[in-house]
């Protein structure tokens, strides 16, 4: 055989070649790592404004100042914002005081109130309560603070702390540390006030106090026969289990949650006359807002408590009142709904149904109208009085319920024509439904918080392009005074670019989806890009979440764009409740759908609209629902997408907590639920997919990503897998998994080499 022979120079022109491309892909990883979001957080500035009400016309917030952070008084009546102390003298005042450092661009006072015509204040320090006058700048210790007991919720007068100690309720008087056991009977897994079960765990009570801090509204969980989930902790030796109730579609037994009224000053208890409740809430997800046990609520004199029961499957719910005293029971109202029932659309949001005992009425949200609003009822009778709010909309939150005046105040999404749809607005309306009111009116997306008394509001708005703007307005809507304008001089000195904002159509060529895309610092149009999905399907909630500013967008996509790529992030059918009841239910009983169709659609029409997109080139990424989608786009859809990185997905229902998939793909009944389980599609698998699970992932558990491993393997299928040992459900933002994820992109979607071992610092 005759040996060929290569030319010494062409060898160092190659090696230099493969140098040089080495390099680029260091630079582009280097890139990318400025685009994450922790590089980023500093680089815009007032923008936060997060109001504190000291009286009827004065609040304080923390300015993110270029100078630091600064605590501002703005006086409304007097339309005055000023510094509300010398930064620097009051630190000097607490070094001095305190014998500790005081750095005055990031004080960080703690639980900071205002006194004396806000000529004085007060805050803890390290256990101890400090005053301080504004006057003279001298500070002295106040008082030593009494801590309530450690997992404990506080009564509303401040002076009892309820808490769990060996699954009985107990309350300590916080000032002098006595603690009085409230009852003896709870044992394990049939405990008063527990949180402890599906995904969320936690010591700390689930109850809610009455207003007069008399009377705890509670429950005793009976999950005795419960079936338990476990996983493994690694360590040297032998692994740890961690055993718990974890209730499944289709069991028989299910935690139930029987109702008590503690009284604390009796050291009594009442349990409420009606048969047990499942453990669900009106609305998405879990049984906790604020901090407390969600569909209750006192009567303002603690006399009534009123509260909602939803059945297992999400259909009924039942607006009940109670006499605390007696444990009696009066059925006010029933609805039923064919797919399931919502009170909120936000996912976590508050119910929005309130009782309104003085005036004998309630008021009601349903979406009986394919909409969600708001209905006044009796509440003798349950009848409907009137409907509140109509149209092709939505009520989001009820964020104020001026009884004298009857006015509500309220967010809602969707109703000014020609603007997104999924914009926050808030508005005031009459109890009869009329003088319905806009009181944001800029095209934007508005945070808003009201005055306790409503007389005035904080509006902070903005866009996925435009940074925040803060103003006051008052009760009609008019501009009092401005507080604060973004500044993001920084954030675009380091090349950012703006997200650009898009429609598209669905599957079907008719309704209109929204979405966002994002390009890379040294974008060219003239160049091809391949496109990459950053999913989360919902149902709860959309891939784009938020529609203010900001510079963080689903899985670090702004940094996965610096590798040369175009990231975009749709809201598909079925992913939003912020749309109509249709769109929001479209894939119930097959959530193996994920809206993947029109991602598809979507994805294809900007490509038609933008030639630098080279839709042959498509991948997808996502975590925990945004996991499931991953794998289900390359499963079931591998002509379109070639390329995926799934993380913790929860691939079949079957083997996640039961109050998800039984609310979004119904009660399991036969084989329902094959057609959401992805791995019975693992033979389809044709692109290049990256598996992760951490193996302490109490909220998706391991199982289910491992069901779909086994079915790969068993198929014979090439895949790569990421085990993240000892890691729960929030790993995907660790330097590690977001490294691989690009890796895995450059080398398989950019036809590339990434960079051997990029070290990500954070």
């Amino acid at each position: 055989m005759k040996k060929r022979i290569i030319p010494v120079a062409f060898l160092l022109l190659l090696g230099t070649t493969f140098s040089v491309a080495a390099q680029d892909m260091e630079e582009a990883y280097e890139r990318a790592e400025d685009m994450l979001s922790w590089n980023l957080a500093d680089k815009v500035f007032y923008s936060n404004v997060n109001p504190n009400q000291i009286d009827e016309n004065r609040f304080w917030y923390i300015q993110n100042s270029r100078e630091g952070n600064l605590y501002m008084l703005v006086d409304v009546d007097d339309q005055t914002r000023e510094l509300a102390f010398d930064h620097g003298r009051l630190a000097d005042a607490i070094e001095e005081a305190t014998d500790s450092e005081a750095d005055p661009e990031n004080l960080q006072l703690q639980n900071l109130r205002f006194y004396d015509d806000a000529t004085t204040i007060r805050f803890e320090r390290e256990e101890e309560v400090w005053s301080c006058s504004l006057q003279d700048y001298e500070c002295s210790l106040y008082e030593t603070v009494h801590s309530p007991v450690q997992n404990s919720v506080t009564s509303p007068d401040g002076k009892l702390a309820a808490y769990i100690e060996e699954n009985n309720l107990w309350v300590q008087v916080i000032e002098t540390d006595e603690r009085i056991q409230l009852t003896t009977d709870g044992e394990h897994n049939y405990g008063y006030a527990t949180d402890n079960h599906g995904w969320r765990r936690s010591d700390r009570p689930l109850m809610k106090w009455s207003p007069n801090s008399k009377k705890i509204s509670t429950f005793r969980q009976d999950e005795r026969e419960v079936g338990t989930m476990t996983l493994w902790e690694t360590r040297e030796g032998r692994p740890e289990a961690d055993i718990w109730p974890y209730a499944l579609p289709g069991d028989s037994i299910v935690p139930m949650l029987e109702r008590v009224i503690i009284d604390v000053e009796q050291q009594s208890k009442t349990f409420l006359d009606i048969d047990p409740d499942h453990h669900r809430s009106s609305n998405c997800c879990g049984l906790i807002r604020n901090g407390a046990w969600v569909d209750n609520e006192w009567s303002s004199n603690s006399g009534k408590l009123a509260f909602v029961s939803t059945s297992r499957d999400y259909k009924d719910v039942r607006l009940r009142v109670a006499d605390p005293a007696s444990g009696d029971v009066r059925e006010v109202y029933h609805e039923h709904d064919d797919i399931f029932f919502e009170s909120n659309l936000r996912s976590r949001g508050i119910p929005n149904w309130r009782v309104l005992h003085d005036s004998n009425e309630f008021i009601w949200f349903t979406r009986k109208s394919n909409w969600g609003h708001l209905y006044l009822h009796d509440l003798e009778t349950g009848e409907l009085i009137n409907q509140i709010t109509d149209g092709d909309w939505n009520v989001v939150d009820i964020l104020h319920i001026d009884q004298d005046s009857r006015e509500i105040f309220f967010t809602g999404v969707g109703r000014e024509e020609g603007r997104d749809p999924y914009f926050y607005h808030l508005y005031r309306v009459n109890f009869d439904g009329s003088d319905l009111t806009l009181l944001t009116p800029e095209d934007a997306n508005h945070r808003v918080t009201l005055s306790s008394d409503a007389s005035w509001f904080v509006d902070t708005y903005s866009t996925f392009t435009e940074p925040q703007k803060t103003v006051v307005r008052d009760r009609n809507g008019n501009l009092i005074m401005e507080l604060e304008e973004a500044d993001i001089e920084d954030l675009l000195a380091t090349g950012w670019r703006k997200p650009v904002p898009f429609s598209v159509k669905d599957r079907y060529g008719e309704t209109d989806l929204y979405g966002v895309m994002i390009l890379p610092r040294d974008f060219d149009e003239n160049k091809s890009y391949p496109i990459v999905n950053a999913i989360y399907p919902g149902p709860q909630g959309g891939s784009l979440g938020s529609r203010s500013f900001s510079t963080t967008k689903r899985q670090q996509a702004y940094a996965l764009a610096e590798l040369g790529f175009v990231v975009v992030a749709i809201d598909a059918l079925g992913s939003s409740p912020l749309r109509s009841r249709e769109f929001h239910t479209y894939y119930h009983g097959n959530m193996a759908d994920n809206g993947l169709p029109d991602q598809i659609a979507g994805m294809k029409e900007l490509a038609e609209r933008y030639s630098f997109i080279d839709i042959d080139r498509a991948g997808i990424y996502g975590h925990s629902g945004g996991g499931y989608a991953t794998a289900a786009a390359l499963l079931q859809h591998p002509e379109f997408f070639k390329v995926g990185v799934s993380s913790a997905g929860n691939h079949d229902n079957r083997g996640y907590t039961y109050y998800w998939g039984e609310k979004y793909q119904g009660l399991l009944e036969g084989d329902n639920y094959e057609n959401q389980a992805v791995h019975l599609m693992a033979e389809n698998l044709e692109g290049e997919l990256l598996i992760s699970y951490g193996t302490m992932d109490t909220n998706v558990h391991p199982s289910m990503t491992l069901l779909l491993v086994d079915e790969l393997i068993r198929h014979n299928k090439d895949f790569d897998l990421i085990v993240m040992p000892n890691r729960g459900h929030g790993y995907s933002n660790e330097s590690y998994h977001i490294r691989r994820t690009w890796d895995h992109f450059v080398r398989h979607l950019a036809g590339q080499t990434p960079p051997d071992e990029y070290r990500i610092s954070r």
